[in-house]
């Protein structure tokens, strides 16, 4: 028996350590990394809501999935933020898996997503 919840312990581990889980960024951290180039912001919640409004900078998921190599830096250390539109939205994963595939080792989550960066008042900026 003890071996069978060792085993069941052990599967429970393992599956969250491969859930997709990333390290959580503020809406802060964010704020304080827009315009410095020490960041790439991912955003997933799709072309529209993209192009209404959008943490400064951020690239459109949605235009850049099947390219997403050619969109990030060269240093596979630089730091990439993916979110979506709430603490709720699990939309992020896509693009912070896809990141974490292609060998990158900083990813992060701005959970709060884009209503918490409109919530906190932050500026946005929209597609043309």
């Amino acid at each position: 028996m003890k071996k069978i919840v060792a085993f069941l312990a052990t599967l429970v581990i393992a599956g969250a350590t491969f859930a997709g889980e990333y390290p959580d960024i503020s809406v802060a951290e964010v704020k304080a990394l827009v315009g410095t180039k020490k960041a790439t912001f991912i955003d997933v919640n799709g072309s529209d809501s993209y192009n209404k409004g959008h943490v400064p900078g951020a690239l459109n998921f949605d235009k850049i999935e099947g390219s997403l190599a050619k969109s990030l830096p060269a240093n596979k250390n630089a730091l990439i933020v993916a979110y979506c539109g709430n603490p709720r939205c699990k939309a992020y994963q896509a693009a912070a898996d896809a990141a974490n595939k292609l060998g990158y080792k900083n990813v992060k989550h701005m959970s709060a997503g884009i209503s918490g960066w409109n919530k906190a008042g932050e500026k946005v900026e929209t597609a043309h």
